[in-house]
């Protein structure tokens, strides 16, 4: 069978790069071996303003209107909403954190993510404030279990899917690229962190992350909003939330820990001593492929150029993949420039 793309592991990023292709004409095949990615268990959380400082995602006012488009799309084709826009709430942990909250929020280009004024003399029912707390805008998070499944359904159905182990001795270079049956043009790897294995594209600076979530039931009475507070908190409904998540760099395995745990609800408790006391429904665990630029993985090999990679977008995923993915769809059918290609390590880290 000739295709123009095989593409491996159906993840957020090969998933919806394989739906840019379908989309563009292309006949694609996505390789799977059918357990549990990061994706899945990932919050699928999309926060324009990050960090200590609240700083600006870089690109973020090109970056959320695509990912928005692309899930509204999606929602329509598939009959279900994916992405869930939620207001959060940003709560200081302390005096610098809400100084520079104050000045974020008086900046002209941070306005449209963030409200007009720091809360400081008002209290939220149930919640510790006492360094006041800030709205932002144009959050939410995506739904990224039921997309997946959505997605694979429509792969299966039009025989794009198959659910295997993709074992890397298999791919043949001459004549021309083969792996068992398939004759593709291109191979696009996009396996997370297993990637750190691949024997052509290892060599690229990973630097993978644990992270472990908890989904939590409770009666305590909280607002509607997503919290963030150094942690982040999601309400699913009215009793049940999930918290996350850990940051491991040292113990890269999917086991959960009763460390990673007691640190989230620890962290839970600061905020508030009635979530403190919830009962625990799920603890899991997922490893996010981060990069040592924090810039993602996306080009070709540079001695077989039929080989290509799409990946390392750490925890932000959700944000970044929708519009990286029309990007790379345009280099590999026009070899339009990408803005941050692997080619900026070939001299570094590349060992041929």
């Amino acid at each position: 069978m000739t295709i123009d793309f095989l593409i491996i592991g159906q993840g957020l990023a090969g998933s919806l790069l394989a739906w840019e292709l379908i989309q563009r004409g292309c006949t694609v095949v996505i390789v799977d071996n059918g357990k549990e990615s990061a994706s899945q268990v990932a919050a699928g959380l999309i926060n324009p303003i990050t960090g200590m400082r609240l700083v600006k995602s870089n690109d973020i006012d090109t970056l959320l209107p695509v990912a928005k488009q692309l899930y509204a799309q999606l929602a329509i084709f598939f009959q279900q909403p994916f992405y869930i826009e939620k207001p959060m709430l940003r709560i200081f942990r302390n005096v610098d954190e809400c100084r520079y909250g104050l000045k974020r929020s008086t900046t002209p280009q941070y306005q449209p993510y963030l409200s007009n004024n720091i809360v400081s003399a008002f209290t939220i029912d149930h919640l510790k404030t006492p360094f006041g707390y800030l709205e932002q805008k144009q959050t939410g998070y995506l739904l990224t279990r039921p997309l997946l499944k959505c997605l694979k359904n429509f792969f299966i159905a039009s025989n794009r899917y198959q659910c295997t182990d993709f074992n890397y001795q298999d791919v043949q270079f001459s004549p021309s690229l083969y792996w068992q049956n398939i004759n593709p043009k291109t191979i696009v790897f996009c396996e997370g962190h297993q990637a750190m294995q691949n024997p052509w594209f290892s060599w690229l600076p990973f630097q993978p992350v644990k992270g472990e979530i908890l989904t939590l039931h409770h009666q305590t009475h909280l607002p509607n909003k997503i919290l963030n507070y150094g942690h982040w908190l999601i309400p699913l409904n009215d009793q049940q939330i999930r918290v996350g998540a850990t940051f491991d760099r040292d113990n890269i395995n999917l086991q959960t820990t009763v460390t990673g745990k007691n640190s989230l609800l620890d962290a839970l408790n600061v905020i508030s001593d009635n979530l403190s006391t919830a009962t625990l429904i799920k603890h899991q665990a997922h490893i996010r492929p981060c990069t040592l630029d924090k810039q993602p993985f996306i080009g070709h090999h540079p001695h077989h150029k039929q080989l290509a990679i799409f990946n390392g977008f750490g925890a932000k995923g959700s944000l970044y993949i929708p519009w990286y993915s029309q990007l790379f769809a345009g280099s590999l059918l026009n070899n339009t420039p990408l803005p941050c290609p692997i080619a900026r390590h070939y001299e570094t880290h590349f060992p041929g």
